[in-house]
């Protein structure tokens, strides 16, 4: 008996030491949300930077990778587009066919092993899209945008990467990583002109839920999920936007690379949410990172593995975030990498030529640094050149007798993109990089044809970027909610209108009705008189609003009457041009209501100090030593 047991302990140990091999170490890198800022220069101020650019995230790239003896590399979208040079790319001076985009020159070049599709590679059109892809040296894969016509995917769905790696001990290991991505679901609302008819689009999770267990079945010792979207808290409903809580759930996902909100996970802006290990960098016990945008953070995952009975699983888990860029210190914490300026150099200076080309020039200078606290003449501006583009568009149609109002938003107004985000064109020439600035998205004019009813709740569903001001509470308040995206605050140009911020919002971020009794638009008038419920008016916004982005109430695809093929940006240069030289003053269309007893504060780029001796309506509170300074509204 001490024989046999002897001998059984010892192929116990055998089979034991057969089973498990020395750990392997991986490191899974992602870039997410370059924009087309492969160099670090701004094209809309003309000047180079060091808080973002590709090609210092190049360096963190060889750093990382020198780190580990086994790593790969993946971009999560939103690549193509973003900046003057993804323009010029696509409608200024096109692709031709058999040339690489500028965009590939420089991902292959550093190697990557795959990359997943943004919601902004629609943006060019599918022809684009896809003539682009073909430069690209490395798979892409989307799971869940499908063929309209056969109902086959429409891009390859996952990838199987076979990689020899080494453990601990120096042993070679076969695995084959699996790697799947996703898109948000609204890119047939965000791109319909593009896209209506000829692509359909699922689920997130339930994608997810199909495709992990095949690709499983297929070899795939690991599994990497790359959706382009982003993370909030709780349950999200079915088709969400923001799914990355629910997609941490799916059975079989080893690692999250994901993107699309611009926000930086793990960070402390995420303490609190459900599921998440902030030290560990998990999300339901998954690892995960989402690395900001433009390039300014490298995501960095390290999974340790290990061989049971044959099959590979990860045994720990780490995932961080690396920043080119101190913030605090203001300083930038790696150089550039050379390579990328060398191979896209051409591309620069052609951007640099077609950003500089004169168009009109302004009295005044013009910048967004108060655009969401009072009428501002670069959002006017843009509104204007709307209203005047679809004026003539108008002419000789059923609506021309309708009046014409015009929606338009800041785009650059700091926050998540950070302190230095904003338009600050200086008086004198107006450049076509300054109309860029003014309107950033290549977006196309669209029409809808709504009431005075309707008006009134697009109103109240832009007003949601308010804060609720309590008028019994602190003396000073913060005004303005830093979750709501400032490209969702429209004005409404054509009537005039006052905002009761002591009142809650009437709709919550998803447009559903959250206060049925509360209005926020007070004294909303059309031609110095209340306006009419159900009189009909024709506004003039973008295909993102027009086709149901940000889900405004009584906006939709079915209100369009005119479906114009220029961009916005286009007609604000036709615009410019007619006018030659603009002068603006600030406007009056809305104004905010003050609170009696309350300071209503905000937060701006401290690049709006030196235009305070000319805005009476504001005062400084303190420069916060990070680029912002804190403002209070003047009574």
């Amino acid at each position: 008996m001490k024989l046999s047991g002897l001998f059984a302990a010892s192929l116990l140990s055998l089979a034991v030491s057969a089973a498990w091999a020395a750990p392997v170490q991986l490191r899974v890198l992602e870039t997410s949300d370059v924009h087309m800022n492969l160099l670090a220069y701004d094209y809309y101020q003309d000047k180079p930077v060091a808080d973002f650019g590709l090609e210092r995230t190049a360096s963190l790239i060889a750093a990382a990778r020198a780190e580990a003896p086994n790593s790969l590399l993946i971009d999560n979208g939103d690549l193509l587009q973003g900046s003057p040079m993804g323009d010029l790319a696509a409608k200024i001076k096109p692709l031709k066919a058999g040339e690489t985009h500028p965009a590939y020159k420089v991902l292959n070049a550093l190697n990557y092993d795959a990359g997943n599709l943004g919601n902004h590679e629609f943006n060019y059109g599918l022809p684009f899209l896809q003539q682009s892809l073909k430069g690209a040296a490395y798979p892409y894969v989307n799971a869940n945008v499908l063929d309209a016509k056969t109902g086959q995917p429409l891009f390859t769905p996952y990838a199987l990467l076979k990689r020899e790696l080494k453990d601990s001990e120096g042993k070679t290991h076969a695995l084959t990583v699996g790697v799947i991505g996703f898109v948000p679901p609204q890119i047939l609302q965000w791109d319909k002109n593009n896209l209506q008819g000829k692509v359909t689009v699922r689920d997130i999770v339930e994608t997810a839920r199909d495709y992990v267990p095949k690709m499983r079945a297929a070899g795939a010792d690991i599994v990497i999920a790359v959706p382009h979207s982003g993370f909030e808290k709780g349950e999200q409903p079915r088709f969400a936007e923001n799914a990355v809580s629910n997609l941490a759930e799916v059975a079989g996902i080893d690692a999250i690379l994901f993107g699309h909100a611009h926000a930086e996970f793990p960070s402390p802006a995420f303490a609190g949410y459900p599921k998440v290990d902030l030290k560990a960098g998990t999300i339901n016990g998954v690892p995960a990172v989402m690395p900001g945008r433009w390039g300014d953070h490298l995501g960095v995952i390290d999974l340790t593995l290990e061989q049971v009975n044959g099959k590979w699983q990860v045994v720990s888990r780490q995932a961080a975030l690396r920043p080119i860029f101190d913030k605090q210190a203001k300083k930038p914490l790696v150089e550039a990498d050379p390579r990328v300026k060398a191979l896209v150099d051409a591309e620069h200076q052609a951007t640099l030529d077609y950003v500089r080309g004169e168009v009109a020039a302004t009295k005044r200078p013009i910048y967004s640094y108060f655009a969401q606290v009072a009428d501002d003449p670069s959002v006017a501006l843009v509104a204007e050149a709307q209203r005047w583009y679809m004026q003539r568009a108008l002419q000789g149609t059923e609506y021309e007798k309708l009046p014409i109002l015009s929606a338009a938003a800041p785009f650059k107004a700091g926050g998540r993109q950070g302190w230095n985000y904003y338009t600050d064109i200086p008086a004198g020439k107006l450049a076509i990089r300054n109309l860029a600035d003014l309107y950033i998205y290549p977006n196309t004019i669209k029409a809808v044809k709504i009431t005075g009813a309707d008006v009134r709740e697009w109103l109240e569903m832009s007003a949601g970027q308010f804060n609720r001001i309590d008028p019994k509470g602190a003396a000073a308040q913060a005004l303005i909610n830093p979750e709501f995206r400032s490209y969702n605050f429209d004005s409404l140009y054509g009537v005039s209108y006052q905002i009761d911020v002591t009142q809650p919002a009437r709709y919550d971020g998803n447009g559903k009705l959250a206060a049925p009794d509360s209005h926020r638009i007070v004294k909303l008038s059309f031609q110095g008189k209340p306006i009419d419920a159900k009189q009909r008016f024709i506004v003039v916004t973008n295909n993102y609003r027009a086709s149901g982005g940000g889900n405004f109430p009584g906006i939709a695809a079915d209100k369009i009457v005119v479906d114009a093929p220029d961009e916005n940006r286009a007609a604000l240069a036709s615009y410019l041009a007619s006018k030659k030289v603009i002068d603006l003053g600030q406007g009056q269309s809305w104004r905010i209501l003050p609170v009696a007893g309350v300071g209503l504060r905000f937060e701006t780029g401290a690049g709006a100090l030196r235009y305070l001796p000319e805005q009476k309506q504001f005062k400084l509170v303190k420069e916060n030593g990070d680029g912002s300074a804190t403002l209070e509204l003047v009574k």
